[in-house]
């Protein structure tokens, strides 16, 4: 049984150090500590990713007449509205290629714009964020740590039994023995498979902080939703049409991915079925530092152009708010050019 204690405690030592320090390499460096957020857009996909980012955009268009409802969940634009920043002229592009004018169907438009996803981008060059993928690997590391430190804990029970039969006076219990690591395994297993989740990096929280304590004064609707997600915006027509459609998301994935297969087909370049998963983010560099991309927070399907395979990691939020980043299976997302994607919901 010493020897057995011996091996679990080694063991969990070995693979607690391993995780903490892959997940610390992970992670981007402090040398970014100073890095700040540009605009309220850069906030907003801290905040929730495309979605937030979409989502005070619309707020803003709705708010000054730009966009009108013109029925339930559905949205029309007026003569000569313009647009003033990327988001909103995602969803005026967005709007036009939508077949019906379903705010669900815009929003996810506008969170498939290479305009809004590289947002993203932007932020994981200056080390804001997290790279799609990045903390997948240490992410199950965590949940594999934790579980088999559960499992060892409750096998120590029956082995203590058999301990005390074939020894009455075997001196430390054996659980006695091996309890301490394991429920130390248990508890930095899933911190870190946490913090591997979690894709908003600490000077990306501290920058996100920052901005939200220079418009702690400013109850403008866009603005509440920019820095908080849908969770921040109190008007309540306005949540009436956007809860719903942040909501479908998953629905547009499915129908835009389905007339992507359907063009597919007919164009005999595939005969698979893409992964119909709510887009989050498929990032056109790996941190800005060359190819390679993913797709995190929610994770998706976006039909456009080129194809790319995306992927998730769910249950990661970001900077404590309204949405999640990311999902768990692989998904095709497509823009005007390929890549390659490698991939996490709270409001």
């Amino acid at each position: 049984m010493n020897i057995l204690a011996v091996a679990i405690w080694i063991a969990v030592v070995v693979s607690s150090v391993l995780l903490v320090r892959g997940l610390r390499r992970a992670r981007p460096g402090a040398a970014v500590a100073s890095a700040a957020l540009h605009d309220l857009s850069e906030a907003a996909f801290l905040v929730g990713g495309p979605g937030t980012v979409v989502d005070a955009a619309l707020v803003s268009m709705l708010g000054d007449g730009r966009l009108v409802v013109g029925g339930p969940g559905i949205v029309q634009v007026r003569p000569g509205a313009r647009a003033g920043d990327p988001a909103e002229r995602a969803v005026l592009q967005a709007h036009a290629a939508a077949p019906s004018g379903w705010l669900y169907q815009v929003r996810y438009g506008a969170m498939c714009d290479p305009a809004v996803q590289e947002i993203g981008d932007a932020l994981a060059a200056r080390g804001l964020v997290a790279p799609p993928g990045s903390g997948r690997r240490w992410r199950r590391w965590g949940l594999v740590q934790a579980v088999a430190c559960v499992v060892w804990l409750v096998a120590s029970i029956p082995l203590t039994v058999v301990g005390y039969a074939l020894d009455p006076d075997p001196g430390v219990p054996f659980i006695v023995m091996v309890a301490p690591v394991l429920l130390a395994g248990i508890v930095l297993g899933l911190f870190c498979m946490a913090r591997a989740g979690n894709r908003v990096t600490p000077a990306g929280l501290r920058a996100l902080l920052a901005l939200r304590s220079a418009y702690v004064n400013d109850r403008t609707p866009h603005v509440q939703t920019a820095l908080f997600g849908l969770r921040g915006l109190r008007d309540p027509f306005l949540r009436q049409q956007l809860v719903p459609a942040a909501r479908s998301t998953r629905l547009a994935a499915a129908q835009s991915g389905a007339r992507s297969h359907r063009t597919h087909t007919r164009s005999s370049s595939s005969d698979s079925s893409p992964e119909l998963l709510p887009v989050m983010w498929c990032a056109t560099s790996d941190g800005g530092g060359g190819g390679g991309s993913g797709c995190g927070s929610s994770g998706s399907s976006c039909g456009g152009g080129g194809g790319s395979g995306c992927s998730g990691s769910s249950g990661s939020s970001c900077g404590g708010s309204s949405s999640s980043c990311s999902s768990s299976s692989s998904s095709s997302c497509s823009s005007s050019s390929s890549s390659s994607c490698s991939s996490s919901s709270s409001s």
